[in-house]
């Protein structure tokens, strides 16, 4: 592997750590914050990391197929955990983003359970997380 290509994993990787505390951290925090302001504010973060997360991870494919000419070569449990991290982060995406646009007025205990499940998602996709890096 040439150092351009360590490179490039290596930003791709930070940018996507980032994007997963982001996605925890935001949701959770938003969760528990009273203010509605500042809980708009941090499921913007978590928002942003969601948006991060799936941009990175389409970035990883990428740069192995500029590198290799081909897409990761992963198979079984790998294959189950990328579908895994996939759908969380779609539906994180979406959960956080219906909470942003029509979440102003719901009622505490409904943003409560959308901002904890978006914290759950996270939890799952990087666990999932694990079992993709380590059986590919």
């Amino acid at each position: 592997m040439s150092n351009a290509q360590n490179l490039a994993y290596a930003v791709v990787q930070v940018l996507h750590n980032f994007g997963a505390v982001a996605t925890v951290g935001g949701s959770l925090a938003a969760a528990r914050i009273g203010s509605a302001d500042v809980r708009k504010k941090l499921a913007w973060l978590a928002l942003a990391g969601w948006g991060t997360q799936a941009a990175s991870g389409a970035v990883f494919g990428m740069v192995s197929y500029t590198f290799y000419h081909q897409l990761p070569d992963i198979a079984g449990i790998a294959v189950v955990a990328l579908v895994i991290k996939m759908l969380c982060a779609a539906t994180g995406f979406l959960l956080v983003a219906t909470y942003v646009l029509r979440g102003a007025n719901w009622p505490e205990r409904k943003a409560n359970t959308a901002l904890l499940s978006s914290v759950v998602l996270a939890a799952i996709a990087l666990s999932a997380a694990a079992f993709l890096r380590w059986f590919s």
